[in-house]
């Protein structure tokens, strides 16, 4: 048996464990499935849990759209103390008793979270500065401020208030958001917001745009059934997650060379199949024609 045999393309959506990099479990999957072109659509912080989806082979290519799919979490937000990482893995900077915040006041300030709001990420986070992660920036004891940007959170629910010690509250929330979405950045300015500081002490994805929690597999799971980790088929994952085309099997053929097709007016990308139900290409339509962005299948 061949590895392509052992090994088609496909996701694999991961229910990742606390503890590990998103390298960590990518590195994983090379191993246990033997392949080598193996990438996730978004990281997850070592802390955090959930939903991880990765492509493997061809469908790489599918990880740059699906990184941009909305995102769906359950988080425990700590309110009255604040953390240089604005979770619970950094050293806490500063302690404010939050015995005096009420949960009509944790809700009222919440609204002021949802929406369209501009949201300055944590600065150990991954975004670039001057071409190196603010992360390493920050490591190396360099200041950083990092620009607001832009996100959109749809949902931001108030499922449970905790008071573990006198000084504390804990606060369990349910949100959905854009990609690019900090939920650290959130229970940073929450806490801000409510005069007391705050971070996250847990985080679980449960959604990556239509790949859920439900789905996903574990580790172990992945190990027992190896060198077969995908869970999903190229095919299948590309219906899953994009519109679709059918094709003449004159159409695949131009498509699979990299050559272009009338357009149909279908806001792209598109997936198009040929008649077999094989995925050819990820197309857009531009300039009066369907052109592809991603060929994935090969030409013949």
């Amino acid at each position: 048996m061949t590895q392509r045999e052992q090994v088609p393309d496909g996701l694999v959506v991961v229910a990742k464990p606390a503890g590990m990099t998103s390298h960590d479990v990518v590195a994983r999957v090379r191993r246990l499935g033997r392949v080598k072109r193996v990438g996730h659509a978004g990281t997850l912080d070592p802390m955090a849990t959930g939903v991880l989806v990765l492509g493997v082979g061809r469908a790489t290519r599918l990880l740059g759209y699906l990184t941009g799919a909305g995102k769906e979490y359950s988080a425990t937000i700590r309110l009255g103390q604040r953390t240089v990482t604005d979770d619970a893995e950094g050293e806490l900077v500063a302690t404010v008793p939050a015995g005096a915040v009420t949960e009509p006041a944790v809700r009222a300030e919440l609204v002021g979270f949802t929406g369209e709001i501009a949201q300055v990420p944590s600065a150990v986070s991954a975004v670039k500065v001057q071409g190196r992660r603010a992360y390493q920036r920050v490591r190396d004891g360099e200041q950083v401020e990092l620009a607001a940007r832009t996100v959109v959170v749809s949902k931001l629910a108030l499922l449970a208030v905790r008071r573990p010690t006198p000084e504390l509250l804990d606060l369990d929330v349910e949100l959905a958001c854009s990609s690019g979405t900090y939920v650290r950045a959130i229970a940073r300015d929450l806490g801000a917001a409510l005069g007391v500081g705050g971070h996250l002490t847990a985080l679980r994805r449960t959604a990556v745009g239509d790949f859920s929690l439900a789905e996903a597999v574990s580790l172990e799971q992945l190990e027992q059934r190896a060198p077969a980790v995908v869970t999903l088929p190229l095919a299948a994952a590309a219906r899953r997650a994009f519109p679709v085309r059918e094709l003449t099997a004159e159409q695949a053929r131009v498509l699979a060379h990299g050559g272009f097709l009338d357009p149909i007016g279908q806001a792209g990308p598109y997936a198009a199949f040929d008649p077999a139900g094989r995925v050819v290409a990820l197309v857009a339509e531009r300039q009066g024609q369907a052109r592809p962005e991603a060929v994935l299948a090969p030409a013949g």
